[in-house]
């Protein structure tokens, strides 16, 4: 009796916590977009944001035999504007800063699996004679391919929050804007902070600037996840060569968890 009473327990506390479970965590799910930067056969040498070749083709082939939704990421920040939970495993691709690498590696794979990305340069990187940032050349050769767009990443990559002159400001993310849209023959919607830092006088020059929405990384419980000028991303790391810490990256509750965890 004491048995079957024990059963009848367990079995009410796992149909409330399904139910909390059903109500709870949909309003916590925050769409996957992950972020690369160098994608290079030394990453051992560039840090533990440096992903090899075959660790990123190894996670492409798993997003497409696990069918996930890879759509651009204007498309996913739609979603996050508009507080609408997308279609099962969807997810979006970014690339901070322009490194060369991203077109000899990244590019043939992301080709390859027929999955788009959104590329952040640093406007005065490209093409500089240390010969590791994109050229102007491979960066029109990747958008006309349909699959590759392009953001600001801002001139030279400061710290944003530690600007204090509007007019510094206005260069880094207006100028930055126009150069690229000169050169690309479009208008520029994305913009992404570097190092995900910024404040409400750097959001707001965004915003007057023209772009569509900001990239950071993890701002943290106080902005909310449909913000599109303090979008939520995912850094991918060396760590994420384990495909199961892939997995739970791109599950939608990573951010809750992470947020959770910091709280």
């Amino acid at each position: 009796m004491l048995k079957h009473k024990r059963l009848i327990a367990i079995i009410v506390l796992l149909i409330l916590l399904t139910c909390a479970s059903a109500i709870f965590l949909p309003s916590r799910y925050v769409i996957p977009i992950l972020t690369y930067h160098l994608i290079n056969p030394d990453a051992e040498k560039y840090g533990l944001l440096a992903v090899t070749p075959d660790t990123f083709e190894r996670q492409m082939r798993f997003l497409k035999q696990h069918r996930y939704n890879v759509i651009p990421l204007g498309e996913a920040v739609s979603y996050i504007r508009e507080k609408k939970r997308p279609p099962a495993r969807t997810l979006a691709i970014s690339i901070d800063d322009g490194f060369k690498d991203n077109y000899f590696y990244a590019f043939p794979i992301l080709k390859k699996y027929n999955f788009p990305a959104e590329i952040f340069l640093i406007v005065n990187e490209i093409g500089n004679s240390s010969d590791m940032m994109l050229s102007w050349e491979q960066i029109l050769e990747m958008q006309a391919s349909g699959l590759i767009t392009f953001g600001s990443h801002t001139l030279n990559h400061p710290n944003l929050s530690q600007l204090t002159s509007q007019d510094s400001l206005k260069d880094e993310i207006y100028n930055s804007k126009k150069i690229l849209e000169d050169k690309l023959g479009h208008s520029v919607d994305g913009f992404c902070y570097p190092g995900g830092a910024f404040n409400d006088k750097a959001r707001s020059t965004v915003i007057d600037s023209g772009y569509k929405f900001a990239m950071v990384n993890n701002p943290g419980k106080r902005f909310p996840n449909s913000d599109p000028f303090a979008v939520k991303r995912l850094r991918i790391s060396r760590n994420c060569g384990n495909l199961f810490i892939f997995w739970v990256e791109t599950s939608g509750y990573y951010n809750f968890m992470r947020e959770l965890n910091h709280r």
